[in-house]
């Protein structure tokens, strides 16, 4: 097995860096994940998500959704998750200085185009999700129009399902939240 050499990247390495070139900046295990700002297909997606879960909280009012914020994690892991929802009853316990620095509930990462974004997400993101106990996670493919679901069990975050289509996205952290995968990719 190689060892790393280079010195790992931390948080304040990651402040350092500019935020107005376009570019999202994320430190897993130290690591430098960069990426181009999101294309419109993928923030189409991502606000359809938004409006659908907005409509089920009104009704069901069991947490909090916010999209695109900060998540610092230790010293060395620090993500931009496209979604992140939160109980209302675990909110002061994740959050901290207006960032999330805990296990959020759910995380909702839709899918940029490239094989080392889709790596990043199926593996390297899942792997900090795992690692710190997020209760659910969820990739949505815009490639395939289908959602992947993993949920925890003990350490291990488990896929769970690919959903696509007609098939309907539940989930027991949104008690009755019934949503047809096809109504997200409805562009």
């Amino acid at each position: 097995m190689a060892s790393r050499i280079e010195p790992l990247l931390t948080v304040a390495d990651l402040d350092a860096l500019p935020d107005d070139d376009g570019n999202r900046y994320e430190l897993i295990a130290g690591e430098l994940f960069v990426s181009r700002a999101p294309g419109i297909p993928h923030q189409r997606v991502l606000q359809n998500l938004q409006v659908e879960l907005a409509l089920y909280l009104k009704e069901h009012p069991v947490g909090i959704v916010v999209p695109g914020a900060g998540a610092i994690l230790s010293d060395h892991d620090a993500v931009i998750p496209d979604i992140a929802f939160v109980r209302h009853e675990r909110w002061d316990q994740v959050v901290t200085d207006q960032k999330f620095t805990g296990a959020v509930d759910l995380v909702i990462e839709v899918l940029s185009p490239g094989a080392v974004n889709r790596r990043r997400d199926l593996s390297a993101k899942r792997g900090l999700y795992e690692k710190y106990g997020v209760a659910e996670y969820w990739i949505v493919d815009t490639e395939n129009l289908s959602v992947l679901i993993f949920r925890l069990d003990g350490p291990t975050l488990n896929e769970i399902a690919t959903l696509t289509g007609d098939d309907e996205l539940t989930s027991p952290i949104l008690p009755a939240f019934h949503l047809k995968v096809n109504t997200i990719f409805n562009l």
